[in-house]
């Protein structure tokens, strides 16, 4: 019996790589199967929360969050997306650079640049509609330290037109409180960045995509209130990484 069990156990890599193979034909154009399967393994080892999700429930709604991550052509590792354990469940969420290099390759009015805005008190926006077309005027000082008024995300467009969302610090601590990380690290230190993560996703969640059914149906299941942040994530990584592979077994799930 013994021996039965050991013959199951595969490393995830192997896993994955296979579950990736088989699919190849739906992945996005020129996917690279070995970097991300290498990718992953780097992140999954450099995260103390998933290593651990994966010793107490195993490792199969790991590996469905990363087909789903290769699906949409996302790189956990790059912090593109995340997989987040809450309790015995691994939800997916499309960060918002996940969410702005979905948006570059698929919109249908093709997207030059999006970028933020943080408006602080003594800034001055006037925002513009003729002709058809959106326009803003920012009079602001770089330097300020006042308070913060609010953040502002715009997209321009490869045909010179714009699109913009702004939200008041009002509406922006209303959608922190609906997070369930609203006291966590990234929200207490990194305010004025998650901010930002907040307006950028609104603003894009309206562009229109030229997406399949199947992959729009995937990024809308993702889009939600972010609860990591992107250099908390990379520092962990860049402290643990190491070269280990998880190993999937369909008794238990161990780590070499």
């Amino acid at each position: 019996m013994a021996n039965e069990l050991a013959e199951k156990k595969q490393t995830l890599s192997e896993a994955l790589t296979a579950s990736l193979t088989e699919v190849q034909s739906s992945l996005p154009q020129n996917f690279n199967i070995p970097r991300f399967v290498q990718n992953s393994i780097a992140l999954l080892n450099g995260n103390e929360a998933l290593i651990k999700f994966n010793k107490q429930y195993g490792s199969s709604q790991i590996k469905a969050g990363l087909m789903r991550a290769a699906y949409l052509g996302l790189d956990a590792l790059h912090s593109e997306c995340y997989l987040v354990p809450y309790g015995s469940t691994i939800n997916f969420v499309t960060s918002y650079t996940g969410m702005m290099k979905m948006v570059k390759k698929y919109s249908q009015n093709k997207v030059r640049q999006i970028t933020t805005e943080v408006i602080r008190e003594g800034d001055s926006v006037k925002a513009k509609f003729a002709d058809g077309k959106k326009s803003l005027e920012i009079d602001s000082d770089v330097l300020s330290t006042n308070p913060v008024k609010g953040v502002i995300a715009m997209c321009i467009f490869d045909d010179g037109s714009l699109d913009y969302e702004y939200m008041s610090v009002k509406q922006l601590e209303d959608v922190r409180k609906q997070s369930k990380a609203k006291n966590s690290l990234a929200w207490s230190t990194f305010t004025e960045e998650m901010y930002k993560k907040v307006v950028v996703r609104r603003l894009c969640k309206r562009i229109t995509l030229d997406l399949d059914v199947d992959i729009a149906k995937e990024l809308d299941s993702g889009i939600e209130i972010e609860t990591d942040q992107r250099e908390l994530a990379r520092r962990d990584i860049a402290e643990n990484e190491n070269s280990e592979d998880f190993i999937e077994s369909t008794a238990e799930v161990v780590m070499d």
